[in-house]
């Protein structure tokens, strides 16, 4: 399939920069995966799509403040440095200006506090760093480091925790899982009062997931790979709901990814970790996930690919057209859709 198939018109206008007031205020569009058929809604309104014996499912991952703004030891020069993803020997970063970064430069954060060593340097500006510091990362991170909002995001972020989802637990993300971010702990106990269980998994969001396809045949496009788990009693809760009849309700790409690695992977819900770089686009058997709840994306994502999978690519095309017709919100801070 060509990339330019997933392409759409997407005004500036509508790209969402700020979080709303009350998050389950945002508008939900649904739309019925076999059919197309389209209804506008509000989030508050999505527990109506779910019954008893059912599974949500939900990424526990928090965002770090994972931007760091550094200098260049020899030279002074300004660095820019986004942590990816943990390694066995240090971190995988993002480094801007890359050219500036060869192995063996040290860039220094905080007078000290934070030092980067570049052990390994690889293209797009990914670079493999040793980090050098005193005392627990997380709190070196809280002192010196910034919240990774995306690029498109111009706006200032008043308040930090509207980029973490309520639920939130498990340090380690470059970026929030966005389709969680609608969820209040209020609708949550809702969720649970109708029969429906509430699963938690682990992704850690890296550049797999908001990297662009940039091949023309989106099969020769490549994921980066990013860490997953899932404990006992997680894949014991889904199966069960499976078993019984149940569908399984993924929040968000990232929660959808790592449900259809370990499905593919094990033929069965089971404990595990560790890296997927799985790829899903048309053509793809589901064979996890019954109901998706998403944000709406860029155009020629390889998350448009994957919400197409779910559905068809005609189907999601007509939803997009629908959402930019109605000024629905995109991105991060933009609304959300649920494939059923």
């Amino acid at each position: 399939m060509k990339l330019d198939e997933f392409d759409f018109h997407l005004p500036e206008h509508l790209i969402g920069q700020t979080p709303l007031k009350e998050r389950t205020n945002s508008r939900l569009l649904a739309v019925n995966k076999t059919t197309g058929e389209l209804t506008d809604k509000h989030f508050y309104d999505v527990a109506d799509y779910f019954k008893a014996g059912d599974a949500l499912v939900l990424n526990d991952t928090k965002v770090l403040p994972a931007r760091l703004f550094g200098i260049k030891e020899e030279t002074g020069a300004k660095i820019e440095m986004l942590l990816l993803k943990p390694l066995d020997d240090g971190y995988e970063v993002l480094i801007r200006p890359s050219k500036k970064i060869s192995i063996g430069t040290r860039i220094t954060f905080g007078e000290g506090k934070l030092v980067a060593e570049c052990t390994a340097k690889f293209e797009e500006g990914i670079h493999h760093m040793k980090l050098i510091y005193d005392g627990i990362l997380e709190n070196v991170l809280d002192d010196l480091g910034e919240m990774p909002l995306p690029p498109y995001i111009k706006e200032k972020l008043e308040d930090q925790d509207r980029y973490q989802t309520v639920f939130a637990r498990e340090s380690g993300s470059a970026a929030a899982p966005t389709a969680g971010l609608h969820f209040t702990e209020e609708l949550l106990k809702e969720i649970e009062d109708k029969g429906v269980k509430v699963v938690y998994i682990t992704l850690h969001v890296g550049l797999g997931t908001f990297r662009p396809v940039a091949a023309e045949t989106i099969e020769d496009h490549k994921m980066h790979s990013e860490f997953y788990t899932m404990t006992s009693s997680a894949a014991e809760t889904l199966n069960n709901a499976k078993a019984d009849g149940g569908k399984i309700i993924s929040v968000g790409t990232t929660s959808t990814r790592t449900l259809e690695t370990i499905i593919h992977d094990h033929g069965e819900f089971k404990e595990a970790s560790g890296f997927t770089d799985i790829f899903i686009y048309p053509g793809f058997e589901y064979k996890a996930v019954d109901v998706l709840i998403t944000n709406f994306h860029l155009p020629k994502s390889s998350l448009v690919m994957l919400v197409s999978a779910f559905s068809s690519r005609e189907h999601i095309l007509n939803a997009y057209a629908h959402a930019v017709d109605s000024e629905y919100r995109f991105f991060s801070f933009g609304d959300a859709m649920i494939l059923y």
